[in-house]
């Protein structure tokens, strides 16, 4: 009898979980909640709250839940790339680029290239949320519509990133839970991401070609903007060459950042306050809130059969057929960064190859919808905020081509060198 309330008490419990997770992901596909200013960060920290008043969920077992060493390699990233735009170095850049002479189809060029080298070794949420307001303004000065630059940047952000295990969240989230290789996984990606950013210029020249058929203005001079900070700049130069020491050492990737991050704290002219402050909070409590959530759905008894069933069936994305699928349908629904999180909780034997794959997928599919990406979103927003609108259909536009085309290309290219099969 009481074998039999536990086993009730334990399908209503779980039931609850499930209910919660589905509710969890289902807002990280709509971005909100109807009626209330909820956002994803919002909604997967109310969904802990569920959690832990339900009493599934124990304040010490959420400890076990959160990738500690993931949250610890984001935020030493964030504190690098905080050093880079306190020095103004991001300012300097898009403003250079938006600046920059000859057609409108070697402007759009400038724009995927900056935006892509950048985002490869500083995340491209960042690179996005700093160069997009800049490049707008200075593309809209010079008379020019904004929309396919801002196509631009993005699609170069993203295309950029999918090279290094540090140029987006679920690419360090990977890298960290597989325990990859930093340089193989160079070797392995950054062919496919270089042949990415030719295609979004490609694509975007030839779908958007009445738009950069105009003749560009001279940007005219304006006063206020931020003074390149040389010194700050080289120091975080020389931090980018210190974690790439440091990740060749034998020493966890986390530890090695962590260091780097401290070393620039301790300045004498950049206030560790501004550069903390310019750390994306949101983003960090998104990624511990949805440890939990998936944790507390891992741990289930609907979960584990459900992976059983995935096993027997050879439905784990292990392959490229399977793997296609997985990432164009998961990354563009609710987004990469969940997706993958997902995809983690209850794929617990992916090999190296697999995992790299993953990685490479994911990060392309999220070119093909504005939802795909945080960063898709981040740039039209904004943009937004200085006037210009970069619509679904306007991102689609360019988007689903490219993200086929480069798609393709990352199959036959991870195919060919061995790291997944068909």
């Amino acid at each position: 009898m009481i074998s039999g309330e536990r086993r009730a008490i334990t399908i209503i419990m779980d039931s609850f979980v499930i209910a919660v997770f589905v509710l969890t992901y289902l807002g990280m596909a709509f971005g909100s909640v109807p009626g209330l200013k909820i956002d994803r960060t919002g909604i997967a920290l109310v969904a802990v709250v569920a959690l832990l008043v339900s009493g599934k969920v124990g304040v010490r077992a959420m400890g076990s839940s959160i990738d500690v060493p993931t949250l610890l390699l984001l935020f030493a990233m964030m504190i690098v790339s905080a050093q880079f735009q306190l020095a103004g170095v991001y300012e300097a850049v898009a403003t250079r680029v938006a600046g920059g002479s000859g057609s409108p189809r070697r402007l759009l060029a400038l724009v995927i290239l900056a935006a892509g080298g950048l985002s490869a070794v500083l995340a491209n949420d960042v690179v996005c949320f700093a160069m997009t307001p800049i490049v707008t303004l200075g593309i809209q000065r010079r008379g020019l519509d904004p929309r396919p630059y801002l196509l631009g940047l993005v699609g170069g952000a993203n295309a950029g990133s999918a090279a290094t295990l540090i140029g987006n969240p679920q690419n360090i989230l990977i890298g960290q839970v597989g325990g990859l290789d930093f340089w193989d996984f160079l070797a392995a990606c950054a062919v496919p991401a270089a042949l990415s950013l030719l295609v979004v210029h490609l694509v975007i020249s030839w779908l958007w070609r009445r738009e950069l058929a105009a003749e560009p203005q001279p940007l005219p001079p304006v006063a206020g903007e931020r003074r390149l900070h040389r010194w700050q700049a080289m120091k975080g130069g020389c931090a980018l060459l210190g974690l790439a020491l440091l990740f060749a050492a034998p020493l966890p990737r986390e530890v090695g950042a962590m260091v780097i991050a401290g070393l620039l704290l301790a300045s004498r002219r950049m206030s560790s306050r501004e550069m903390i402050g310019s750390v994306d909070w949101h983003l960090l409590l998104l990624f511990a809130c949805l440890f939990v959530v998936t944790g507390a759905f891992a741990d289930t008894d609907f979960a584990r059969q459900w992976v059983e069933t995935l096993a027997e069936r050879g439905l784990f994305p292990d392959t490229l057929g399977a793997m296609l699928p997985v990432a164009l349908l998961a990354s563009n629904s609710i987004g990469n960064v969940p997706a993958v999180m997902l995809i983690l909780s209850v794929w617990h034997t992916p090999d190296p190859g697999a995992l790299t794959g993953l990685a490479l997928l994911s990060t392309l599919a999220g070119n093909f919808l504005l939802v795909g990406s945080l960063a898709n979103i981040i740039v039209a927003e904004r943009a937004a905020s200085v006037g210009a609108r970069l619509s679904f259909a306007d991102f689609a536009r360019a988007g689903v081509p490219l993200t086929l085309v480069t798609m393709a290309i990352a199959l036959v290219w991870l195919w060919l060198g061995g790291w997944m099969h068909w």
